[in-house]
């Protein structure tokens, strides 16, 4: 075999260049962790992810304590099956609703990833919220930045950093506990918390149990796990792989215009000597709070977080280069030079993933307040009474969704009959509550025409309609 050098180091480099493939950022060779230290960001991208982190976390820790007459205003019940939307009361027979929600959120994600990329990672995650916006943020704050932090774990146990260690982990157990509470407030309300804070342990075991489970669960999350929720739990992450295309907008470096990468040198003609913008400074590598090199380009690990285009961005302006290295940008965009813009496809997208939202919304809006089944008692037929009516006994069951009792009248539409409720009185339905009960509907047999005649029951409360329900009747052959 002749080997020829050039294409033998052609290989080589090639190999060096992808070495990055072969491993994750965040693991080194023995398999063993790389704890990763990230800069401190900062930029215009940073600001705007900040105010939108105080919006979502002042909503996050506010919701549960919001009622809308006298209902929490979200609420996740599990254990009783319930659940509250925005004050609306949700129960099992709504599930289509729940199934609806669910497939609308799927398609949802993936129409938005196609298109936007992994944005929501970055900018609403809750995630990527907590750990950048609240519990980084107290690391800098007690450790310092990142040269600061990795000399402090090099460091050997001293006052100084038993102090800083043992105040920054008490912070984070308190600000787990905080969250705890939160979580749990979403399952069982802030009057639930408050009686479970109140009783004495041996009284709620279960519940003061599942409390130091979540503490301790977010709080080893947010102090040891960090990233690796990121890069090897969310499954959110690895569908990314397969639902992004060379359209797709993402986290972007310009490697037309950034290699080769050299050292900047002052009145250098990078051009002249062959160099790109890139002046391989690493900045966008220091900032990733996942440990990756942005110009290896996509990788399962980036989160969107914008940290980098900040560094880079900033780099770019004290070397009097234009900005936008590192940017928003799909891959087409990249290798055309053309700037992002509204295709056909994404505004197709765009336009579904509207509709999908009205669609659903739609549904919740059309909900009905109550829901009503009407059957005849099994097992028994028909009764033939001295004034010539006919009888059928049914079983009534309803489920009230609202906040208020209601009065219940029921009517046959179109006066063909009448109906007798068992006991006498119309029945009164209590606020989120069901009824069950029986009545008898008696029709003339003159009026009866078939062996099955189809009816519609009318439901009012107050005199207002809230309800219809169909039925059938049965008589004799005729």
């Amino acid at each position: 075999m002749i080997s020829n050098p050039n294409i033998e180091s052609l290989y080589a480099e090639q190999e060096q260049n992808e070495t990055f493939r072969d491993k994750l950022s965040t693991v080194d060779e023995d398999g063993k962790r790389i704890w990763v230290y990230p800069k401190k960001p900062s930029g215009v991208f940073y600001k705007w992810r900040n105010a939108v982190s105080v919006l979502l976390l002042a909503f996050l820790f506010g919701a549960p304590f919001l009622k809308i007459d006298g209902q929490p205003f979200l609420l996740f019940n599990i254990f009783e099956r319930k659940f509250i939307i925005f004050g609306q009361v949700f129960w099992p027979q709504d599930f289509h609703l729940a199934v609806l929600g669910m497939i609308t959120l799927v398609v949802f994600i993936i129409l938005f990833t196609v298109v936007y990329g992994r944005i929501f990672c970055g900018w609403i995650c809750p995630q990527t919220i907590f750990m950048e916006m609240v519990f980084r943020k107290i690391e800098y704050w007690i450790e310092g930045d990142y040269t600061a932090q990795r000399k402090l774990d090099k460091a050997e146990w001293n006052k100084e950093k038993v102090l800083k260690k043992g105040s920054k982990h008490l912070i984070f157990l308190i600000i787990s506990a905080l969250i705890m509470h939160t979580f749990i407030a979403y399952l069982i309300g802030v009057d639930g918390v408050w009686r479970i804070i109140g009783e004495p342990v041996n009284q709620n075991m279960g519940g003061f149990t599942a409390m130091i489970v979540f503490t301790g669960l977010f709080y080893g999350v947010f102090s040891r796990m960090r990233e690796q929720v990121c890069t090897t739990i969310c499954p959110y992450g690895r569908l990314q792989g397969v639902l992004l295309d060379k359209d797709s907008v993402v986290v972007a470096y310009d490697h037309k215009r950034g290699e080769n990468r050299g050292k900047f040198r002052k009145n250098e003609d990078r051009l002249e000597v062959g160099k790109g913008d890139c002046i391989d400074c690493k900045q966008c590598v220091y900032v990733c709070p996942t440990g990756i090199d942005i110009r290896n380009g996509t990788q399962l690990e980036c989160v969107n977080c914008t940290a980098c285009i900040d560094a880079c961005d900033d780099i770019m302006e004290r070397v009097n280069q234009p900005k936008g290295l590192i940017r928003y940008a799909s891959e087409e965009n990249i290798v055309s030079g053309t700037p992002f813009t509204f295709t056909k496809r994404t505004m197709a997208y765009s336009v579904v993933l509207v509709l999908l939202l009205g669609v659903f919304t739609s549904f919740l809006l059309i909900r009905s307040d109550t829901e009503t089944t009407l059957l005849r008692t099994p097992g028994l037929t028909y009764q033939k009474n001295d004034n010539g009516t006919i009888s059928n006994l049914y079983q009534i069951s309803m489920v009230n969704k609202t906040n208020k009792d209601l009065d219940l009248v029921f009517k046959i539409r179109d006066d063909i009959g009448t109906i007798r409720m068992i006991g006498g009185n119309d029945p009164k339905v209590e606020a989120q509550a069901t009824y069950e009960g029986a009545l008898f509907i008696d029709i003339d047999s003159k009026a009866l025409k078939e062996l099955s005649t189809k009816l519609k029951i009318d439901i009012y409360s107050d005199g207002v309609l809230i309800e219809t329900t169909k039925t059938r009747f049965l008589g004799p052959n005729l």
